[in-house]
């Protein structure tokens, strides 16, 4: 009898431990987080980039376990820069990967057109991460990783007055809120008593930037604000140089050295001032820094390191800690409610801070000059 009792318990427990096993394997599913941007044509570089970022981080959660028992996928969607693809692929992975968070979209009119859509609020969708060259009001299930433009513009506009150099030249993209742009840059410009004495935009996603070149090199301003494209960028700079124009060029952050150097060459690029808003991949000075360059040395990377893959690391690990705050369960409402209460986030020498009324998560923005070897110097 002593015996049957035994044997009975003894089942009774692996069952027991078979339904726990089973309901925690039904809760720890796979966490998909979507991506949908440029991997092919001019932007490609620095989608890739991006998502290699986000990879990177996931990789090195899931090897150690997960989240609270969650794995985590990276879904990626080529979107070539068109916005139309954008919104559609968008749709698409929603109503087939049933993605948890987006994250890692590229363009102005990209991003315009998805909000306008309602696809983020409808579905309680958060996109966390995303680059566009425009000034934007913050938007409920936006959270920008990285600086937005207007501390970009004072960054530069401070940087150019200390050195003197007060007569201006505005170069952007003509998207949905050019004039919010151009009035945030004149604003940036007044506070340090310098003008803007020129404005010259392009078509939106294109590197139609001839005519603009042309008004620089006649109205001869001392440097030229660049709020555009990393590839409209590398195309006015050979177009401007090579007509003669000898301005001080200054870029926001979404040129990159990278993908300047495809196009240019050593002499071209020289001197040109490029706005950073996260730390440099290329040297270790704080603890994030350090992790991503260990993670990076640990895997055989297909992307070279650049700026975009330091974003995306850094997305990545905003993602990753939102969840980790769900626990057991995360939903698409959780996301929000967890990026809503990350109000101090301390990555190691870069941090983040997001509320209700705030999705603009960083004010880092520090500048890099490309030096005679068209290598950055900071």
């Amino acid at each position: 009898m002593k015996a049957l009792l035994l044997r009975a318990r003894g089942r009774s427990i692996v069952t027991t431990a078979l339904l726990a096993m089973a309901a925690q394997a039904a809760v720890a599913a796979p966490i998909v987080v979507g991506q949908v941007a440029p991997l092919s044509g001019p932007e490609a570089r620095q989608g890739r980039a991006y998502g290699a970022g986000m990879q990177l981080y996931f990789d090195a959660v899931n090897k150690d376990g997960g989240v609270n028992g969650h794995t985590f996928t990276l879904v990626r969607k080529d979107d070539l820069g068109q916005p139309a693809e954008t919104l559609a692929l968008t749709r698409k992975l929603v109503a087939e990967d049933k993605p948890l968070v987006l994250a890692g979209y590229f363009g102005s009119r990209n991003i315009s057109d998805l909000v306008a859509s309602g696809l983020l609020d409808n579905e309680r969708l958060a996109l966390v991460g995303y680059r566009s060259a425009e000034i934007r009001d913050d938007m409920p299930m936006l959270y920008n990783v990285r600086a937005g433009l207007r501390d970009e513009l004072a960054r530069i506009t401070t940087h150019l007055a200390t050195v003197g150099i007060r007569k201006l030249g505005l170069f952007y993209e003509d998207g949905p809120n050019a004039q919010a742009l151009v009035a945030a840059a004149d604003a940036a410009a007044k506070k340090v008593d310098a003008t803007i004495v020129k404005r010259a935009s392009y078509a939106a996603n294109s590197t139609k930037v001839a005519d603009a070149a042309e008004q620089f090199i006649e109205a001869k301003p001392q440097a030229i604000i660049m709020v555009s494209s990393g590839a409209a960028a590398g195309a006015f700079i050979e177009a401007y140089r090579s007509g003669g124009g000898t301005a001080q060029l200054l870029a926001h952050s979404g040129t990159e050295l990278e993908q300047l150097s495809q196009r240019l060459g050593e002499e071209q690029m020289a001197g040109v001032v490029i706005a950073q808003v996260t730390p440099s991949p290329y040297k270790i000075n704080g603890r994030l820094t350090k992790e991503f360059a260990d993670s990076a040395k640990a895997q055989k990377l297909d992307t070279p390191v650049s700026y975009a893959m330091m974003e995306g690391y850094i997305a990545a690990r905003v993602i990753v800690e939102a969840v980790r705050r769900q626990g057991a369960r995360p939903t698409r409402e959780g996301m929000a409610t967890a990026l809503n209460g990350m109000d101090s986030l301390d990555l190691g020498g870069y941090s983040l801070a997001f509320k209700p009324t705030q999705r603009t998560g960083s004010r880092y923005v520090e500048l890099s000059i490309v030096n005679s070897t068209g290598k950055i110097r900071q």
